[in-house]
């Protein structure tokens, strides 16, 4: 069961209104342009438009938030590195160089790293603290983690993004760091669409065709140990979802419930968007899908939210990279659809 405070969260997150809808999509249609032809910058504007409500539409103060965890399920092998570096790449994140720091410096993004449950505890100041424990447990044998330490995920992600949210930002981009964290997706995603795993189970960080074919043998074996324990976003959490996962979605429902705009990254995140939208239908009005990575599973999540994405880049790093790219897009769209002139202010006549 939900604790409360989750449960209130969940039932203050309401349907963007599209009682401006029409209004919104004459602006754009009467744009110097032939009907249509800025394609999903189009789509991208209305969205922006309905969910920030602002004229002109503004971004303010992009955020980029990267959760990290371990998984027990590392510990069968099913990556082409060990849990250790997960501890050596948020140490990465934190000196500043990995690629989403290159990304977030680029499209002036700020950027915050949230231990959601690090193997290996680090003390360092710009490190957010609040992880639930060293580590999820092995799901192919038990678990990940209890209904409790579920529900703390969802409440621990809500506040820290309600906490960013309060500093003036309207957009925050989501991205995760956890060796077997795709693992944990796949399961997650093969219990949510009701699927088999091999629709679901990729490669993750690149492994072989051998590793491959163990990660997926070990999820069909997990799924069918918590058959009978997968019938709600909460245990499907807590059978085989991650600290990371977790807190994720619950930042995205206090992203949807204050009405701003979430950056969904890959795979990884697309699963934590899949449970808050499990959690909260409405979730998705305000998620923007940022790129459709080269895992296997995420076309047919995206096809599953009925939503497509920005860019194809065939990128599969994880860390917020695909949504931090995708920043610009979001400027480009807003500066149109407050700027590009009008066929009447034009004096162009069609």
């Amino acid at each position: 069961m939900l604790n409360s405070s989750v449960a209130a969260l969940i039932a203050s997150i309401t349907p963007v209104s599209n009682q401006q809808s029409l209004r919104i999509q004459t602006i754009i249609d009467q744009k110097t342009k032939p009907l249509g032809s800025l394609g999903q910058l189009e789509n991208l504007a209305l969205q922006l438009a309905q969910v920030l409500g602002d004229e002109p539409l503004q971004i303010k103060r992009p955020q980029m938030l990267i959760f990290a965890a371990d998984h027990g399920i590392a510990a069968e092998g099913i990556s082409i590195a060990p849990s250790d570096v997960t501890t050596q790449m948020v140490n990465n994140f934190l000196a500043g160089g990995a690629a989403i720091n290159c990304f977030c410096q680029t499209n002036e993004i700020e950027l915050h790293v949230i231990d959601a449950g690090i193997a290996t505890e680090i003390k360092h100041p710009r490190l957010i603290q609040q992880a639930i424990a060293r580590g999820t447990k092995n799901f192919c044998q038990q678990p990940a983690m209890t209904k409790a330490q579920a529900n703390q995920c969802l409440a621990l992600g809500a506040a820290i993004a309600s906490e960013i949210l309060d500093q003036g930002s309207n957009v925050i981009g989501f991205g995760e760091m956890g060796i077997g964290n795709s693992s944990s997706a796949a399961a997650m995603m093969a219990a949510i669409l009701k699927v088999s795993a091999d629709e679901c189970v990729g490669r993750g960080t690149g492994i072989s065709d051998h590793v491959l074919s163990k990660k997926l043998a070990i999820i069909e074996s997990a799924l069918r140990l918590h058959g009978e324990n997968l019938t709600s976003p909460l245990e499907i959490l807590s059978a085989v979802g991650g600290f990371e996962i977790g807190q994720i979605a619950g930042a995205m429902l206090a992203v949807a419930a204050q009405k701003k705009v979430i950056l969904v990254d890959g795979f990884i995140t697309t699963a934590a968007a899949l449970l808050a939208t499990q959690l909260a239908p409405a979730c998705v009005d305000f998620m923007v899908f940022c790129h459709e990575s080269n895992e296997q599973g995420h076309h047919r999540m995206l096809q599953f939210l009925d939503r497509q994405a920005l860019l194809n880049l065939d990128l599969r790093l994880g860390e917020g990279t695909g949504a931090a790219l995708a920043l610009p897009l979001l400027h480009a769209a807003a500066k149109f659809y407050n700027d590009m002139a009008s066929f009447e202010s034009a004096g162009v006549t069609v």
